[in-house]
């Protein structure tokens, strides 16, 4: 795509006629752009901003919320312990609470040389399916790489991450480098891999909004799925339907980097189960593979280690997390960078806006205009981006869109800007000149765009 085509485009797509949907004047505010969450929003900008409930929340439902995030705070402890209300942590596990992988409720960074990661894990399989389409686990270690233990236990291992830099530059000569991990297992404690072992970093991505995402109607997210690209545009958009541990069935999913997941209270019990080593009444069990005798041998916090009406309040506090309001929507610079989003065919898969259903027992989700900013379907990323590990129905090149509210607060909320699955990218820029297959054509829209466009699609990015 050279200039002069970009030129044209941007002159026609000002009418809505690239996007050919609407015919809405991107270079101007829309009506309450601001709020991404709709009645939901807060207005905080600082290390707060992912940690407040639902605006629109009454007091009563506020002190269930308190419950939920003290919850998601606590750390876990070994058993058996004088504190048995959150003892059980392990054998095997990554973080000793929810807010060690997700500081503040937010989005975690790949590790310093030298440190083990802690927000960035590792999803194992070998070829082949499970009985419910799910990948099957590494015979020796399981579906998860967990790199730390109870006293007792073997850790399963290290992880050693390298980059390497693939420097490049812009048609205007302005010069970047994007950083290319390498990833090695270490000191396995269990001794060696299957040979065809396969694994898929995956960073933990910010916590709001999830009751939002969750409350879209299903047919809403099916009506833009193309899986067969009928419209010939060049992005398809697949649903994943995975296992459903609380309902005990197939679902629609929604969440998790490959969409693998369908319920914020499958992910959030799941996630416990995972990452922690808290059992509940649909994770009833630690994951323990047949070769680690010292894991099933380790004492356990009860049967579950966690009851019903405390996952109950954990999983209400992740549902209600408010996302934060856009900043300066009406800045010229933002709004040229949402008309130059449209323009690179951008909300092709980052849909912008959506309206939640009726949400029973959760009147706060219900029936909000929201701005997320994804489609919640499966789309191929390249071999850039693959990690060649299917995933339920997704294949080992697609991944899920992300939702964007939030993006910009990242420095605010945890300190650093990074982004995509495994925390490569070190700023926006890089995470869109990482993108390829179905997004090539945004990717090479915004290679070309000359310098004082590309700040303003970042200047826009941020102000999500």
């Amino acid at each position: 795509m050279n200039r002069v085509f970009w030129a044209v485009i941007s002159a026609t797509a000002v009418l809505g006629l690239v996007t050919g949907a609407t015919q809405i004047d991107w270079t101007k505010p829309e009506p309450d752009e601001e709020l991404s969450g709709g009645a939901t929003t807060v207005h905080e900008t600082n290390r707060r901003a992912f940690s407040l409930p639902a605006a629109n929340m009454n007091l009563d439902r506020r002190a269930d919320f308190a419950v939920g995030h003290a919850f998601f705070n606590m750390p876990w402890v070994e058993a058996p312990s004088s504190t048995q209300a959150r003892d059980g942590l392990g054998p095997h596990f990554i973080g000793r609470s929810c807010t060690a992988c997700h500081s503040s409720d937010g989005r975690a960074a790949p590790p310093e040389a030298g440190e083990q990661p802690m927000g960035l894990l590792f999803r194992l399989s070998i070829p082949g399916k499970g009985p419910h389409g799910e990948p099957k686990p590494e015979p020796t270690y399981g579906g998860q790489f967990n790199n730390q233990a109870i006293d007792g236990v073997k850790p399963e291992g290290l992880i050693e991450i390298s980059y390497q830099p693939v420097p490049d530059k812009f048609p205007d000569g302005e010069a970047y480098t994007l950083l290319k991990p390498t990833y090695q297992f270490t000191e396995l404690g269990y001794g060696p891999m299957h040979s065809k072992t396969q694994f898929s970093p995956r960073i933990a991505q910010q916590v709001i909004g999830l009751g939002l995402l969750e409350a879209i109607p299903e047919k809403d997210i099916l009506s833009r799925a193309d899986p067969a690209d009928r419209d010939n545009d060049g992005v398809s958009g697949r649903a994943n339907y995975v296992w459903n541990a609380i309902t005990q069935r197939k679902s629609l999913g929604r969440f998790g980097w490959k969409a693998n997941t369908p319920s914020v209270a499958h992910q959030t019990a799941g996630a416990a189960n995972g990452d922690i080593g808290i059992t509940s009444r649909h994770f009833p069990a630690e994951e323990c593979m047949p070769s680690q005798k010292d894991c099933h041998q380790a004492p356990r916090g009860g049967k579950p280690e966690i009851n019903d009406k405390n996952m109950a309040s954990l999983v209400f506090y992740t549902q209600t997390l408010a996302v934060p309001a856009r900043r300066d929507v009406d800045s010229p610079q933002v709004l040229r960078g949402k008309q130059l989003f449209h323009q690179a065919q951008c909300a092709a898969c980052h849909v912008p806006q959506h309206t939640t259903g009726l949400v029973k027992g959760l009147p706060e989700l219900s029936k909000q205009t929201i701005r997320p900013f994804t489609d919640l379907l499966l789309h191929d990323m390249g071999e850039g981006l693959a990690d060649n590990r299917p995933d339920f129905e997704a294949d080992g090149r697609e991944w899920r869109t992300p939702p964007l509210w939030g993006i910009g607060l990242f420095q605010s909320v945890n300190g650093h800007t990074r982004y995509l699955h495994d925390g490569r990218a070190r700023n926006v820029s890089e995470a869109i000149l990482w993108h390829g297959g179905e997004a090539t054509k945004a990717q090479q829209a915004y290679l070309n765009m000359p310098k004082i466009d590309r700040e303003a699609l970042v200047a826009f990015l941020n102000s999500l």
